[in-house]
């Protein structure tokens, strides 16, 4: 599962709506989306509050650790929550109401179990619980009541989240997703004794990247050789490494620059040849290229089929942002590409409608700076029931490289309206061939 796929799964596990979840974070629902989509991944600071929420580590969020097992109370735990619940054993004794044992039962449940620890103590708990409730009246003492209530609420909160400290500490969870991917890595490694690779530069004009490597086998033979393989997806490079001392093999090879390179080594000795993943480089492609992100001003959302059957979309507008002219690849190893020409479409069922036009900023539109915008005008589309309508900017860099960055999310006729889908596929649509274009 990738990490938007695992963060799809846990909101529908919390019967949340991409909206609802979004709010409990601060962030939009496109925000949201585009998580979900895997086409960006949230910053540190919402990963974290997504592992609060769902109650999983950052590190299965992004797929490299699996989710732990619910942790047992350590005994350190346990004495403070006795401490805790001792406070309150002085109090004269007395019977429980009904509401006041439900409001008990509904702490413990929200504060233990609902965060999957385990009930097995329960009965101690309650019964210590039902000290704390002990000796007041429900007429005469209300107010002390209501004070120990938020006490006693406030401490196992602490209580709660000092298991949640001990299970697993959102600062381990936090360090370094690339250390923690390399070291998961090394630790699968079953014939390297080490091993490194390195972006080393880019060629944008040619399309390719070079990247040098490192292997040194863990157990190494007289006469061993070592072939180094860069799978760009669909074509495979190889190169014979050079041997240095102590059985240490390097090389310095080039590729197509793509969204998924795989560099492997194999340890070839007589007639035997094992294969070991070396690393893996995601989205080098999409970070050479300029960036240029549609924004949907349209307005089509709600739209109802009319009186003819056919759907009246008004005038709209898209706008384009990013660095325009001249962008600076998110990695900097991978050189800089300006921006040539870029088209805004609109497209049905990802066949092209009509291009927009170019225009200025209209007098409606303020704090816009920047962005360039293009028109839709007024149009009647017959649209079928699932039709998908989408916006997607087409761009060309200085280099003739050409692709696709759509709006995110598309649209889709659901019941006679226009609406948004549930689960998209816009974000899937990432070749000129998907829209009609090739």
């Amino acid at each position: 599962m990738t990490t938007g796929q695992r963060i799809a799964a846990k909101r529908k596990e919390r019967e949340l709506s991409q909206e609802s979840l979004g709010a409990e974070l601060g962030v939009s629902r496109q925000t949201v989306y585009k998580w979900e989509s895997d086409t960006s991944l949230p910053e540190i600071e919402k990963l974290v509050a997504l592992s609060r929420l769902f109650q999983v580590p950052v590190g299965w969020l992004l797929g490299v650790e699996e989710v732990p097992e619910a942790a047992e109370f350590s005994e350190d735990q346990l004495k403070l929550l006795e401490e805790l619940l001792g406070r309150y054993q002085r109090a004269e004794q007395a019977e429980l109401s009904q509401g006041q044992r439900a409001q008990v039962e509904a702490l413990v449940e929200e504060r233990l179990s609902g965060s999957g620890r385990p009930r097995r103590r329960w009965p101690w708990v309650l019964a210590a619980l039902a000290v704390v409730w002990a000796g007041w009246s429900v007429f005469s003492r209300l107010d002390r009541v209501d004070r120990q209530y938020n006490s006693l609420a406030n401490s196992v909160n602490n209580v709660s989240h000092s298991v949640n400290n001990v299970s697993h500490s959102v600062n381990a969870q936090i360090g370094s997703i690339t250390s923690r991917v390399e070291e998961l890595l090394k630790a699968q490694n079953d014939l390297t004794a080490d091993y490194a690779t390195r972006l080393v530069s880019a060629d944008l004009a040619e399309n390719t990247a070079r990247f040098s490597l490192r292997a040194v086998p863990k157990t190494y033979t007289p006469g061993m050789s070592v072939v180094f393989l860069a799978d760009s997806g669909g074509e495979v490079r190889e190169l014979e490494a050079a041997e240095e001392e102590n059985g240490v093999f390097t090389g310095e090879m080039a590729c197509p620059l793509t969204d998924s390179v795989t560099l492997s080594a194999v340890f070839v000795t007589g007639d035997t040849r094992q294969t070991q993943l070396l690393d893996q480089y995601q989205g080098l492609y999409l970070e050479s290229l300029p960036r240029v992100e549609p924004m949907d001003l349209s307005g089509l959302l709600c739209v109802e089929r009319g009186e003819n059957g056919r759907f009246a979309l008004p005038e709209g507008y898209i706008t384009v942002g990013g660095e325009g002219a001249s962008a600076p690849a998110v990695n900097g190893t991978l050189g800089m590409s300006r921006l040539k020409e870029v088209r805004v479409g609109l497209f049905r069922n990802f066949e092209l409608v009509t291009w927009l036009e170019p225009c200025e900023k209209p007098d409606s539109f303020e704090g816009f700076t920047g962005e360039a915008f293009y028109r839709l005008p007024p149009m009647e589309l017959d649209l079928a029931e699932g039709d998908t309508l989408a916006f997607a900017a087409v761009a060309a860099d200085e280099y003739g490289r050409r692709w696709v960055s759509p709006s995110v999310p598309e649209y889709q006729v659901q019941d006679g309206e226009i609406a948004w889908p549930e689960e998209s596929v816009v974000y899937q649509k990432n070749t000129l061939a998907d829209w009609g274009l090739e």
